[in-house]
């Protein structure tokens, strides 16, 4: 595996860079530095100027970015479990790419920067999709840019958190703390529950939500989330553009056993 230096300088993403060999501060850095997180800063900046040149009622513009902060639980648990999760994307030739890159090689490298961030092409028309249609119809156009805004926001927010939980870093917040802790086991024990990232109501109420100890059996796909070696045989899609491998096991202790697949595919 290529070294990769943990320090932030400009230019950072023009290598690659690992949770798990970062730091707080190095994190902070490469964050405000990431491409969609710059876009997500300026759609909010021009959602609150468009605010301004038709602006709703200060009580239509709390209600939609209100409701938008209260679905967007719910709505990233559905997505997860239902989509990122999902055994059909990589079935379909020209969504196996997709499924690839917003969730399989986040589960292939848990720590991985780069792939933890979400794809714009993907996040942009889920944020605006949820968030313009509920603020213009409580607020006309001042409420779908006062919803728009507080999705991208809320968006930026669970990006920082979801960072956070994979870094090599002992939150202060004990609510943080006990986020990590789910998400780690979501991971890196089993990958069906704990769907959450900043908030796990949904998986209370659907019965997903779980502790260690209730699953003493470590989940054989929490790396690869089902796609196998033999579902790769009828499904080859995501395995070409892996490279010709299916990764197994820990991404830490792979090593010299995934190039030696490499050469001989």
């Amino acid at each position: 595996m290529k070294q990769v230096s943990s320090s932030a300088k400009p230019g950072i993403w023009k290598r690659s860079h690992y949770l798990d060999r970062m730091t707080l501060k190095d994190l902070w850095i490469a964050y405000f530095q990431y491409p969609a997180i710059i876009a997500y800063i300026g759609l909010a900046i021009a959602s609150i100027v468009t605010w301004f040149a038709y602006p709703a009622s200060l009580l239509q513009t709390v209600a939609a970015a209100g409701v938008v902060v209260v679905l967007y639980p719910l709505v990233w648990y559905c997505l997860h479990r239902w989509v990122l999760h999902s055994n059909w994307m990589f079935k379909v030739p020209f969504l196996a790419s997709t499924w690839k890159r917003i969730h399989y090689d986040h589960h292939q490298d848990p720590n991985h920067l780069e792939v933890l961030f979400g794809a714009l092409h993907t996040t942009l028309p889920t944020i605006a999709g949820v968030s313009i249609p509920v603020g213009y119809a409580i607020g006309g156009i001042g409420g779908a840019a006062a919803a728009l805004a507080a999705g991208l926001i809320t968006t930026c927010v669970y990006e920082f958190v979801h960072c956070i939980q994979h870094l090599a870093y002992k939150p202060k917040s004990k609510v943080i703390a006990e986020m990590k802790k789910r998400h780690m086991a979501h991971h890196f024990h089993d990958e069906n529950g704990n769907y959450g990232i900043t908030s796990y109501l949904w998986d209370r109420v659907l019965g997903t939500f779980y502790d260690r100890p209730e699953r003493p059996k470590k989940s054989p796909t929490v790396f690869n989330l089902g796609y196998t070696e033999e579902v790769a045989v009828r499904y080859p899609w995501v395995k070409t553009l892996s490279g010709g491998i299916v990764a197994t096991g820990h991404p830490r202790k792979r090593g010299d056993t995934q190039n030696a697949d490499r050469e001989a595919a």
